[in-house]
């Protein structure tokens, strides 16, 4: 795992370039909880760069980036990084070991070190530790899925999964589909199903005939089987409910690999990037405890009065 190659320092926020931000994703609800953390926290972590051509290139960090600018920040403290862009790119898969990037963005990074660097498949895969099947279905992905569907997932209007579940059409079908999945609402799973029902058509009218079908705002499919209802939207009191039990789950799994002495067996790069993780973390539980006790107080006052 690649090193960083000096202390953090703090540069201007207009001074960072993104050339790398096409490989990653920035849904818009993502960098809102970026937004609100750094305007209750600050800057926890330091936003990983590298130079390239004498301009600093974030490699890791760019929600934080997009968060500072509407924040209109002034700086941000950033971590340099002595590598080359090829380096860089495959640094940024290190950085996300564990919580792992998603399919497409692997597919976006294989696509940029085949293509933009004239890489082999079977270099890549031995640069990110991977067999050269997997680095061929991310290229397959990452070309075989329509441009525009692409920049919806990058827009946040579509999930990463429904568009991976998407790329089995023909080019062709992507797009329509995929603009039912939008109208609809469609879970993933219900973007399965009318997938697979699309790929066992035996005719373009018998695809046509449903996708009018999938269009209607009915519960039936056009086969005649059930078709999953359409999810309906979340109140306040469900996403709270989720990231409570979310919280709770990883909370016990966290220490119970911390009671584990986990952390000592990681490797040296790795248990250095953990230990900065464990320790910026702890302001932010600080914070959830705290505004637990306001919210729970204030509830507690109404009931009384």
């Amino acid at each position: 795992m690649a090193t960083p190659s000096a202390s953090p320092f703090d540069v201007p926020v207009s001074e960072l370039h993104e050339h790398l931000g096409s490989i990653r994703l920035r849904e818009p609800r993502a960098v809102d909880a970026v937004q609100s953390s750094l305007q209750r926290h600050g800057q926890l972590m330091a936003v990983e760069v590298f130079a390239q051509d004498g301009e600093l290139q974030v490699l890791d960090g760019f929600k934080r980036l997009h968060a500072a600018r509407r924040l209109q920040w002034k700086q941000l403290r950033v971590q340099p990084n002595d590598l080359s862009a090829v380096e860089a790119k495959v640094r940024m898969v290190e950085l996300h070991t564990g919580r792992g990037l998603t399919e497409l963005e692997e597919g976006w990074l294989v696509r940029s070190l085949v293509r933009d660097h004239g890489l082999t498949q079977g270099a890549v895969g031995e640069r990110l530790g991977r067999h050269k099947s997997w680095v061929c279905r991310r290229l397959i992905l990452a070309e075989g899925l329509e441009p525009k569907l692409q920049a919806w997932v990058r827009l946040g209007l579509v999930a990463p999964r429904a568009a991976v579940t998407l790329a089995a059409l023909p080019r062709g079908n992507q797009c329509p589909a995929c603009e039912i999945v939008m109208q609809q609402g469609l879970t993933v799973r219900q973007t399965e199903l009318l997938v697979a029902q699309l790929v066992e058509s035996s005719s373009a009218e018998q695809q046509e005939g449903l996708m009018v079908s999938w269009r209607q705002p009915r519960s039936a499919a056009p086969d005649g089987a059930t078709r999953p209802a359409v999810r309906k939207a979340r109140s306040e009191a469900d996403w709270m409910s989720a990231d409570i039990l979310t919280l709770h789950r990883a909370a016990a799994r966290l220490e119970s690999r911390l009671m584990g002495n986990a952390l000592c067996a990681c490797p040296d790069g790795a248990r250095r990037l953990m230990t900065e993780s464990l320790r910026a973390l702890v302001p932010v539980l600080q914070s959830v405890a705290r505004a637990i006790g306001q919210a729970t107080h204030l509830e507690e006052g109404q009931k009384v009065a």
